[in-house]
């Protein structure tokens, strides 16, 4: 089955957004949560997922592109990625706000 290369799009936009978080949490030496190693993952898995994830969205993106020709300028493909990059992003944002998966909750002082 072949995707339309908007909906490949929205995926590699969720794909590229979602190694943000790790790619810093390896930078920052910290832990988090990565379907390789569950909550205890550490700098190294959350370095390897995010460059899957980044690597994977990158070449999700390209093959969508590939249909336009080259130095065309971006077509609903941009917005797709755009949308996918928004969706994980406030899922996220909701998704920690409500379960605190990722980080803990800083007492008043």
């Amino acid at each position: 089955m072949r995707f339309s290369p908007a909906a490949r799009s929205f995926v590699a936009g969720l794909l590229v957004s979602n190694s943000a978080p790790h790619l810093a949490t390896a930078a920052t030496g910290r832990r988090h949560l990565t379907p390789l190693a569950g909550r205890r993952s550490g700098p190294g898995v959350n370095l390897v997922w995010g460059l899957a994830n980044l690597v994977g969205g990158l070449a999700l993106l390209r093959s969508a592109a590939k249909t336009g020709r080259p130095g065309d300028a971006w077509d609903g493909r941009l917005v797709a990625f755009e949308g996918g990059c928004v969706a994980f992003a406030a899922w996220m944002a909701a998704t920690e706000r409500l379960t605190h998966m990722n980080h803990k909750e800083r007492s008043a002082d």
